[in-house]
């Protein structure tokens, strides 16, 4: 009787721990963002075990059915498409719900996109904030108002058709001149990484069609002067 949160690839199917791979093949029942998905990944690896669909749009219809087979003893792995689930995925209600029925819970270490585009940032990573997705609509101007006085690095998540919106309100909001770091298709063949200021790296995505998943690394407040000052030492 356990819930098992098991992270998988981001894109380079080669990135899955032995250790989930194990968890993977000894789970009655593995809770899939996309069962497709999740298919190809465990035929890949050569597992057959029984999927069911978990995702955004039934995660508070399912989280009783749920925890009420793993009471009754079934143990259950929970996967979203790419990353470790509940990081900008479904999962966060079911570990809570799990957690207030004493439910056992163990999550694996493992793939999170947002880890490798920091660090290959370049920007400053021993204080940072992870935003996710801001706001569409309601709420963005206010978020990205408050942002402006961050301090720490952020982290954003962001899709290809809004990521030159993102970054013209960031040039609005944060200044042109703020370092900032694109990260696109990560561990994929394709694999791009783009950094400078706003300014710079919207005109390079400005100039070509833009495919994949996104993360954003922004510089904090006062980040462009602390990295001129860094290079004059």
């Amino acid at each position: 009787m356990k819930l098992f949160v098991v992270p998988t690839p981001i894109g380079n199917l080669e990135d899955i721990t032995l250790r989930a791979i194990n968890v993977l093949k000894s789970a009655d029942v593995i809770l899939a963002e996309d069962t497709r998905t999740s298919g190809n990944l465990l035929k890949h690896l050569g597992i057959s075990k029984p999927l069911q669909s978990y995702h955004i749009h039934n995660e508070h219809q399912t989280v009783a059915r749920v925890t009420e087979r793993i009471l009754k003893g079934e143990t259950m792995a929970l996967v979203s498409d790419a990353g470790t689930p509940a990081i900008s995925d479904p999962g966060f209600l079911l570990v809570r719900e799990c957690l207030r029925q004493d439910i056992p819970v163990e999550c694996l270490p493992g793939p999170t996109a947002f880890v490798p585009a920091l660090v290959n940032s370049g920007l400053p990573n021993d204080r940072f904030t992870f935003e996710g997705f801001l706001p569409h609509k309601k709420g963005r101007q206010t978020r990205l108002q408050q942002l402006a006085q961050e301090e720490r690095t952020m982290i954003f998540y962001e899709s290809p058709h809004r990521l030159l919106k993102s970054l013209q309100q960031f040039a609005e909001y944060f200044g042109a001149d703020r370092p900032v770091s694109v990260s696109r298709e990560l561990t994929k063949m394709f694999e791009e990484n783009v950094r400078g200021t706003v300014t710079e790296v919207l005109a390079h995505f400005s100039a070509k069609t833009i495919k994949g998943e996104i993360v954003i690394i922004v510089g904090g407040k006062n980040s462009a002067q602390k990295v001129t000052d860094d290079s004059e030492d």
